[in-house]
């Protein structure tokens, strides 16, 4: 990169360079312009060079942002917003030098995509909590991110931020237009933030930090909650407490400009061995991707009893099985099995690490259909006629190469 340390605004090259280092771990696909990461990096240095050229003259302004519809697991349609690569890394220019910022005043009870929090953290909180408390209240923002009101996340902004030029890209982030993969371009956006900016994250927990956590701590102290995002769980001592907390939440976030989503949102009873059974009320909640719920759990002295805990959820182990599903792997058959493993062992161990975390053995089920699909590669590739002797036959791969497959290694071969 060419160009002096600084110029008018305070955005120096080491900035752009750390930033670009960032999006690129990241990897994500071209945005509008249709510019990959090869393509960038062919002209890397010139590239670098312009976004900081106009970051720091104040002369930057973002393209339109790829607007590409992805499935919901509830079946819905999610928008998400894909910015360019260079618009990636001007973004997070923006956010490396307001995190620490912002971070210094965050809650507590937030974990979602903050530093050094992790989605495992606020599991950990929620597990913890319902052990203390016997109701939840489980909260699902009505389109959080395309309804979250312009004017009143500024606000909360100057209470922040002084610098002017950092205001302006913000609001020039915001009132980016999306352009639909057929060419349609949507109208300014007034409300919302796009799912897939760099800064989105940052900008919604500032958002909801004032919107929900002040606010709670405020008037409802002495409760426990957990945030990851948009999705909430605040724990009560009573079906009482819940339903006085959850008409309170839905006043203050109308006041924000949001709504509830009332399908999803609801009371739940934490049931364990301690607690009386309460007919007229759920038992289960879904968080980050678990179904906490009453298992069974074995005692020290060999007897059962009921716990309240969490393990994958349906949904989450559907949503893995569609994913290979769609792989027919069966019309593989011109392709090795290391080769197969070479494609799916990082999915599989991302699984395993994220969903494994709790009740490993629940995700049983994801690794016998795996298998099932294995045999019929099996079966295609060496011109087996039957199942029994193609299970024999990935039985005897297996036990040649043992650590092929990642889950194998861990005891889900069979």
């Amino acid at each position: 990169m060419k160009g002096q340390a600084t110029k008018s605004i305070e955005i120096s090259e080491a900035m752009v360079a750390e930033a670009y280092r960032k999006v690129k771990l990241n990897k994500g696909s071209a945005g509008i312009d249709g510019v990959g990461w090869e393509q960038f990096d062919s002209h890397l240095n010139q590239n670098l060079y312009k976004i900081w050229n106009r970051l720091s003259s104040g002369s930057y302004f973002p393209p339109a942002v790829k607007a590409v519809s992805i499935p919901k697991k509830d079946g819905g349609k999610r928008i998400l917003g894909i910015p360019t690569i260079g618009d990636r890394i001007a973004q997070e220019v923006i956010k490396s030098y307001l995190e620490p910022r912002l971070e210094a005043q965050f809650s507590e009870h937030s974990y979602g995509y903050r530093p050094l929090r992790s989605a495992h953290q606020a599991l950990e909180a929620v597990q913890a909590n319902v052990r203390q408390r016997a109701w939840i209240v489980d909260i699902d923002i009505k389109g959080f991110f395309d309804n979250m009101p312009h004017d009143l996340l500024l606000k909360a902004l100057d209470r922040h931020v002084e610098e002017k030029w950092v205001k302006m890209y913000i609001i020039r982030w915001l009132e980016a237009p999306m352009v639909e993969s057929k060419g349609d371009i949507m109208q300014k956006r007034e409300k919302g933030v796009p799912q897939g900016g760099v800064i989105s994250p940052l900008l919604s927990n500032l958002y909801l930090h004032y919107a929900l956590d002040k606010w709670l701590g405020k008037n409802y102290p002495k409760l426990d909650f957990v945030r990851y995002a948009d999705d909430i769980v605040i724990h009560c001592n009573s079906v009482v407490g819940a339903k006085e907390v959850l008409g309170a939440v839905k006043e203050r976030l109308k006041e924000c400009g949001l709504l509830v989503n009332e399908k999803k949102t609801k009371i739940v009873h934490c049931r364990d061995y301690r607690r009386k059974k309460e007919d007229d009320y759920p038992v289960k909640f879904d968080f980050l991707g678990f179904s906490f719920q009453p298992r069974p759990a074995q005692s020290q002295r060999g007897g059962m009893y009921l716990v309240y805990g969490c393990a994958i959820s349906k949904t989450s182990e559907q949503s893995i099985l569609q994913n290979l599903s769609r792989e027919r792997l069966q019309r593989w058959s011109n392709t090795t099995i290391e080769e197969i493993a070479g494609e799916l062992n990082p999915r599989i161990r991302g699984w395993i690490n994220y969903y494994g975390k709790y009740r490993r053995h629940k995700l049983g089920r994801i690794f016998r259909v795996l298998r099932f699909r294995l045999m019929k590669w099996v079966k295609n590739r060496y011109k087996i006629q039957s199942k029994g002797k193609a299970f024999e036959k990935l039985d005897k791969i297996m036990k040649e190469n043992p650590n092929l497959f990642y889950h194998w290694t861990l005891g889900f071969g069979k």
